[in-house]
This record gives structure tokens, C-alpha cells and sequence, in this order.
């Protein structure tokens, strides 16, 4: 077993913790040759919770940065602190029992002022600002935030408005992220956990070479908002957000450019939407009250905001449990290409199990074309008790989505829709914000695809709990597409098709296999 020495004192310490017998206090309490590890009390941390222990904080990181890098260590107390600004080369370690807690701003005194941003307007506030936050960094390289403690965002605000004991949600002093972070590289957060985030857990802008390991967020807004970045790894994290989405890749205006996310893999990861806020972190898993239904989030979503687009993006071995589904979407000119989902399970969805859209909202800069979606595999999923609303793949009558496979799906809803909602035809809504609610309800039970070149539907069942008068499958204005093996609920229809081109039925119990030209206004 290490000696505690080293495990305070890190590797530039050790040779310091070998002439100091039993006393690292005392090695702590005097500049070491590099910036070894340090511990905040040895700069005037209380660590009690009621002093603000902020100034004593970015002493200790100053104090490391200036002999070219190391750690700051956050023995077992609670540190009440405003703002926290990170440098290079600097690791924040909390231990298990340190809480870095977000005190409440007493008027204007409180955390850094939001700085400005010619761009803001092209997102929401909340995107466009990173220094009003507890934790900051901006323009840094070879960071760390890692340790079994918690950073709790207790004073954070959530930016709605929501929050009665602040009188402007976004006023002087007010803080409303956790960890914000902007054009950085070489960063990684492993292994603490966060309550309470504010409006964003973690917001992180342009930031590439990003490691996310081993996070347990139970939040009040969005948990990872991962906006412009590339080279990203998300995995073995929880995240319950029942008020706003769990893992959020964007790509934003923020920056003053059409910045891509891209090479991001999200695996391995649980996301929640219909827990309290807390009980997950402390394991007790308390459901929201039922009339909470209709604000239900925590899913995995790629946008809204949209202006670079998203590629190159693996996501694998997630679990959705009570929460909306999988949204892909682009709204704002940027692309969406090159995906691959496999191997994910949902349970208690909300809001359809698989979301996918290509729109032209167009929030930035004028003159940009509309984007585009396209070459987007997903396989193996399964969602059971999902509401009515089926899975949706719509894009634009002049821009429509390419080349989409989606293959091994199992899709149980609850059912029990009223029969008028067979007959119904979704509005187009080309300029809505893009959610699975945006055009009403729909005539499916399963799947409603809409503008789309080059589609498979592979080995897919459609289930339901309670009868329902829709088809398993709508397909309207889709070109090539090949259906499968397609399991549909005994007594339903099984699809309808709205000039669709190019069919090719096969395997399926309820029709004869064909090839079918079109273009095609049918039932099956």
C-alpha cells in the first residue's frame, strides 16, 4: 500500500515526502521544486462549509501553475467558493469527503461577471458565456478534475428564471454552470461526482482532447453540454437530468465560427429523466411525481444548436431509463454524417425512442445553405413502455435525409391510441424547434419516416401493450428504401406508404415479397 506521502504529494513530491519522515503536512505547507501537490488549507482553506475559501483556492492554483504544473488537493471538508479559475498544467483532486460547494452571491459579490460575446445572439445566453461559473478555464492545455468528492452547485443558478432567491437569474455575481470551459485541449475529468449543476454541469466550448470517466451527475438542468469539440470520450458515466438533457454534443455560433463536433464516442453511460434530483447520487432512486411526465428529459441528444453539425460520432452500450429518446438534429446548416449507434436499451420512453431531423430553423449568421444528414447506422435497440409517439425520421421536402440503416430495433409502446389519429397528416413545421413533439401526433405506432433517400429497415419489431388503429410503419416522400423482416402487432396494419419510390418488401409475414416502382399511395 502507497504511503499516504505519496499519494498527497504526487510524482514531482516524491523525492521532497523522502527527507520528511512522518510530517507531510509540513511538505504542503512549503513550496516544493515543481509544483508537486498542495493542499488548499495550507493557503487558508476552511474547508467548513460557511467561509468562502475561493481566494485561498486560486492561490493554491496560481501557487502550482507558476512552478509548471501540479495538484491541488481538496482534503475531506466543504469548501464554500465563488468562482474557481483553472490554469494549465493543474489538477484539482478531490478526495473522498471534499464537496467544492457554489455559495449563494450576497447581492452583486459572488462570481466572475459573464464577459461579453459578439455571437451571443446566435445561441442561448447560457452557451455564450463561461466565466459566471464556479469552475472556468479558458484557452488552457493538460488540465485534470478527478478525486471521489463531489462538486455541489448548490448556489448556481439555472438560468430559467426558476429560482425565487435569485432576483436576476443572470445578474452581476450570479454564477449558473459548474465547470465551464472554453477553447482548451488535453482535458479530463474522471471519477467525481456533481449535484445540482445549474444551468449547465458542464459546459465545455471548443474544446478538444476531452475525457469525460467515471461522472456521476445528478443535476437541475443539462449535465455535459459538449459544444464545437473534437476528439471526445464520454464513457462509464451516469447522468440524471430530469428537467433538461443528460449528454448534449452542440455545435454552436458561440466561437464566432460554424465549429464541427466531431470523433466522439459516448459509451458505456446511463442517462435518467424521471428521478429526483439527488436520489440517484445518494442511490435511492426516488421517483418524480406523476404529473412530472410531460418535463421529462435526460436523454443523449446531438443539438439544437447546429451551425458546424456533428461527425464522425460513435455511440455504444448506453442505457436511456426513464427519459426522451436518441436525438439527432440539425436545424441550423451544419452537417450530420457519419454515425453509428449500436447496442442501446430504453425503457419507460418518452417523446419517441429515436428522433432524427434535418430543418432550417437557420439561428446564425445569414447566408449559410441548410445542412445535411446523412450515412447514419443504428442497430440493436430495444425500448419497451415507450409512449405513443413513435420513432421519427424527417427531414426536408428539398433536402432530404441519405442513406439511413437501422437495423435489430425492438420497439414496444404503450398504445391504445383513438382512431382518428390513423388518418392524421403531420404539418411540415420546416422552421419549428426541432423535438419529436414538433409536428403533433402522428399516424404511426412505430416508425413515421418522411423525406428520405436510400433507406433499410432491417430486422425491426414493432410492439404494443394495447391495440392501436396506426400503422406499425408511415413512409412518406421516401426514395429506395428496403424493408426486411419486419415484425408488426397481429391485427394492425402493417405499413402505409405516401409517394414512396423504389420499395422492396421482403421477408415480411404480412405481404408477398416485391419490388415495387411507384410512385406508391398504399397500404400493406
Amino acid at each position: 500500500m502507497l504511503d499516504r506521502r505519496h499519494v498527497m504529494l504526487g510524482g514531482a513530491g516524491l523525492l521532497a515526502a523522502a527527507t520528511l519522515g512522518a510530517h507531510p503536512a509540513r511538505a504542503l505547507a512549503r513550496p516544493l521544486r515543481g509544483g508537486g501537490m498542495v493542499d488548499v488549507r495550507r493557503f487558508g482553506a476552511k474547508g467548513d462549509g460557511i467561509r468562502i475559501d475561493s481566494h485561498a483556492v486560486n492561490k493554491a492554483i496560481d501557487h502550482v501553475a507558476a512552478r509548471g504544473g501540479g495538484t491541488v488537493y481538496f482534503p475531506a471538508g466543504t469548501y464554500a467558493c465563488y468562482t474557481i479559475r483553472l490554469k494549465s498544467r493543474v489538477t484539482l483532486h478531490l478526495d473522498n469527503g471534499a464537496v467544492i460547494l457554489a455559495a449563494a452571491p450576497v447581492g452583486t459579490t459572488g462570481y466572475d461577471i459573464a464577459e461579453p460575446n459578439p455571437w451571443d445572439m446566435y445561441q442561448d445566453y447560457g452557451h455564450s458565456h463561461w466565466r459566471n461559473s464556479l469552475i472556468w478555464g479558458e484557452g488552457l492545455h493538460d488540465i485534470a478534475i478527478e478525486g471521489h468528492g463531489l462538486i455541489w452547485g448548490k448556489g448556481l443558478g439555472r438560468g430559467d428564471g426558476k429560482d425565487d432567491w435569485l432576483k436576476d437569474p443572470n445578474g452581476p455575481g450570479t454564477g449558473n454552470k459548474a465547470i465551464a470551459l472554453k477553447n482548451c485541449r488535453n482535458v479530463t475529468l474522471q471519477d467525481f461526482r456533481m449535484l445540482e449543476g445549474g444551468w449547465f454541469a458542464l459546459l465545455a466550448t471548443g474544446v478538444d482532447n476531452l475525457v469525460i470517466d467515471n461522472v456521476l451527475c445528478d443535476t437541475n438542468r443539462d449535465g455535459f453540454d459538449i459544444d464545437c469539440c473534437r476528439n471526445v470520450r464520454v464513457s462509464n458515466c451516469t447522468v440524471n437530468s430530469p428537467y433538461d438533457d443528460a449528454i448534449c454534443p452542440k455545435s454552436s455560433y458561440a466561437l464566432g465560427e460554424a465549429r464541427v463536433t466531431e470523433n466522439v464516442t459516448i459509451a458505456n453511460c446511463l442517462v435518467m429523466g424521471n428521478y429526483q434530483v439527488g436520489s440517484v447520487l445518494d442511490g435511492t432512486f426516488k421517483r418524480m411525481p406523476p404529473e412530472f411526465a410531460p418535463l421529462i428529459h435526460g436523454r443523449i441528444k446531438f443539438g439544437t444548436e447546429s451551425n458546424g453539425g456533428f461527425r464522425n460520432i460513435a455511440i455504444t452500450n448506453c442505457i436511456f431509463d426513464q427519459s426522451r429518446g436518441l436525438a439527432f438534429q440539425t436545424v441550423d446548416g451544419g452537417v450530420v454524417e457519419d454515425i453509428t449507434v449500436s447496442n442501446v436499451t430504453m425503457r419507460g420512453t418518452v417523446n419517441g425512442p429515436l428522433f432524427l431531423r434535418l430543418g432550417k430553423r437557420m439561428r446564425g449568421p445569414a447566408g449559410r445553405p441548410i445542412g445535411t444528414m446523412k450515412r447514419i447506422l443504428i442497430q440493436n435497440v430495444t425500448s419497451s413502455d415507450a409512449t405513443p409517439l413513435p420513432s421519427v425520421v424527417a427531414g426536408l421536402a428539398d433536402r432530404p435525409i441519405e442513406d439511413l440503416t437501422i437495423s435489430g430495433l425492438y420497439l414496444h409502446h404503450v398504445g391504445g391510441a383513438a382512431p382518428a389519429m390513423a388518418a392524421l397528416v403531420p404539418p411540415e413545421n420546416e422552421l419549428g424547434y426541432p423535438e419529436a413533439t414538433m409536428f403533433g401526433d402522428l399516424p404511426a405506432t412505430g416508425l413515421f419516416v418522411r423525406h428520405v433517400r436510400g433507406l433499410e429497415l432491417r430486422d425491426i419489431e414493432i410492439a404494443v401493450a394495447a391495440p392501436d388503429p396506426r400503422p406499425a410503419l408511415r413512409l412518406e416522400d421516401v426514395v429506395g428504401a428496403d424493408l426486411h423482416r419486419i415484425r408488426v402487432p397481429a391485427g394492425a396494419g402493417a405499413l402505409v406508404t405516401r409517394d414512396v419510390r423504389d420499395l422492396s418488401l421482403t421477408g415480411n409475414r404480412w405481404t408477398a415479397d416485391r419490388q415495387l416502382a411507384g410512385p406508391l399511395d398504399a397500404r400493406y
